[in-house]
């Protein structure tokens, strides 16, 4: 966190006087921020100037939130009884105490810069979510809104219903009897993740989710287009580096929302109570299978932990290379280490150790072992069969109480509040610069990642 030990504002306690306070400090820091170049341009001089300015702002955001973050979340939410999701809540905020956090066209000036050229503004969205999820009441509610079925997906169940089908660019929903098969077709980027896609994924599996036919959702890659895979199926190739790279990945529409809203679907479903906290979870859930042909790299990897089922075609692997890109593997964290333990975690997170599914270890993370598609298929359906057999009540209440002896919601509530800083931190850090540098190297990549 940003030290706050010698806060540039003197706090009232009274929430709209101390916004008039911190807003008219923002705007000053803004005015002697704009009286230097752009970052691209500055001295190492005026680059430390610009750093003073915007940690005396993080320090003033940190003090304002401390004391103002359950008034805050209050008023945007009209005492909760509305449903904000972390981007929709970061730019409500942005309107209400301006200066608070960046607005959106900040957000979209900034994306037009390579990441080593963006000011940052991102980090103080970072500091707002962290505070929110901080707060027990507030963090609880903003996790119930994230685990909402997302208005694209309500448009689109009469569809999926009437076809069996819906096509949403970067992934495909299909209908096959009784199981949802969520395949991941990002083509251009041989199935990275990024902005995007994400959302895509996240709509078809609430798709699954919402359709009463479906009792499982599978979810797979699609057979790649790219030369060197051609004719095979990719699983995930980790995060977009070519979008990160040009600053086109969000701390919060990405990096957040992904861990909130997409992967706790798969993991804990829609959520259906009220948002209140409680240790008793309320949710409309079903059980996932994953089948990977190649590799699950970075987030595919993080993808598998939370599935219910994971088949493999034997040669492929899996890994979690934080070290290399110096960012967080989302949950990968907490929820590595209860496959494969500790040890093998911090050589996954901390030493790039590809984890090949022929292993033991490997074989901590995937169920099934096959050689070809038709094992593959095969596996597959006896997965389907074992998870219906007993109807759909008994699964998820056994998916319910494992999860909740594993990670309990306040566990990942607690985790996301730090990871919602620390991604921050690590996105602008001078590490993450020069390891995109050193992975990416735009005069000899194309356009995939």
């Amino acid at each position: 966190m940003v030290d706050t030990s010698h806060s540039p504002i003197e706090l009232t306690r009274d929430f709209d006087k101390d916004a008039a306070l911190v807003s008219e400090l923002f705007a000053g820091l803004d005015a002697e921020l704009a009286k230097l170049p752009a970052k691209a341009e500055r001295t190492e001089e005026q680059d430390a100037a610009a750093s003073a300015l915007l940690d005396r702002g993080r320090a003033a955001r940190e003090d304002f939130l401390a004391v103002h973050v359950a008034t805050l979340y209050d008023t945007l939410t009209e005492g909760r009884t509305r449903l904000l999701r972390v981007a929709e809540l970061a730019y409500a905020a942005a309107d209400l105490v301006p200066g608070l956090v960046p607005t959106r066209e900040r957000i979209a000036e900034e994306r037009t810069h390579p990441q080593k050229h963006k000011e940052g503004w991102e980090y103080d969205q970072g500091i707002l979510i962290s505070r929110v999820l901080d707060n027990p009441v507030a963090g609880y509610h903003l996790m119930h809104a994230m685990a909402q079925p997302l208005p694209e997906a309500l448009e689109l169940l009469d569809e999926l219903r009437r076809t069996d089908r819906v096509d949403l660019g970067t992934s495909l929903v299909e209908r096959k009897g009784n199981v949802g098969h969520l395949t991941i077709q990002h083509h251009k980027y041989l199935n990275a993740e990024d902005d995007e896609s994400t959302r895509a994924m996240e709509i078809a599996t609430d798709l699954i989710l919402l359709d009463d036919r479906i009792d499982v959702g599978l979810l797979r890659g699609a057979e790649a287009q790219h030369p060197k895979y051609l004719g095979r199926r990719v699983f995930d190739a980790g995060v977009n580096l070519t979008r990160l790279y040009h600053g086109e990945i969000s701390l919060i529409e990405f990096f957040i929302e992904r861990e909130l809203g997409l992967i706790t679907k798969w993991f804990r479903g829609h959520s259906i109570g009220d948002g209140e906290v409680s240790v008793v979870e309320r949710r409309h859930e079903k059980p996932w299978i994953a089948a990977v042909d190649s590799f699950a790299i970075g987030g595919g990897c993080q993808y598998l932990l939370v599935m219910d089922r994971v088949i493999a075609r034997s040669g492929a692997y899996v890994n979690l290379p934080a070290r290399r890109e110096g960012f967080l593997p989302g949950c990968g964290n907490m929820r590595l280490p209860r496959f494969v333990g500790e040890k093998v975690a911090r050589q996954g997170i901390f030493f790039n150790r590809d984890i090949y599914v022929d292993s033991p270890e490997g074989r901590q993370i995937v169920d099934d072992l096959v050689v070809d598609e038709e094992g593959m298929q095969a596996a597959i359906a006896d997965a389907v069969d074992a998870l219906t057999a007993t109807g759909p009540v008994g699964i998820n209440a056994n998916r319910t109480e494992m999860r909740i002896g594993a990670e309990p919601l306040e566990t990942f509530r607690a985790y996301m509040a730090n990871l919602s800083i620390l991604q921050a931190k690590c996105m602008y850090s001078p590490a993450i610069i020069r390891n995109l540098e050193l992975a990416w190297d735009p005069k000899r990549r194309g356009g995939v990642k």
